[in-house]
């Protein structure tokens, strides 16, 4: 179960927000009575990038056993 401030990944790519499926995120709102979230992507300095809601079915949590995985954004 999926919930704030839970790490999760994203599972396909939102090219208007130059997010790549993989890209981590947290969870910041978790919505009552639907499977939906508000997830905040950041750089590796915490500046926020995009706060975005997305469906269960666009995000899973991160395994234990994954390792995470560092690409620069064309524009901040």
């Amino acid at each position: 179960m999926i919930q704030e401030l839970n790490l999760v990944v994203l599972g396909r790519e939102l090219p208007e927000y130059e997010l790549k499926a993989g890209d981590v995120g947290t969870v910041v709102h978790v919505y009552k009575g639907v499977k939906m979230f508000e997830v905040e992507f950041v750089t590796g300095e915490g500046a926020t990038v995009v706060v975005v809601t997305l469906s269960h079915r666009d995000i899973r949590p991160i395994h234990q056993q994954e390792i995470l995985h560092v690409r620069s954004l064309a524009a901040v």
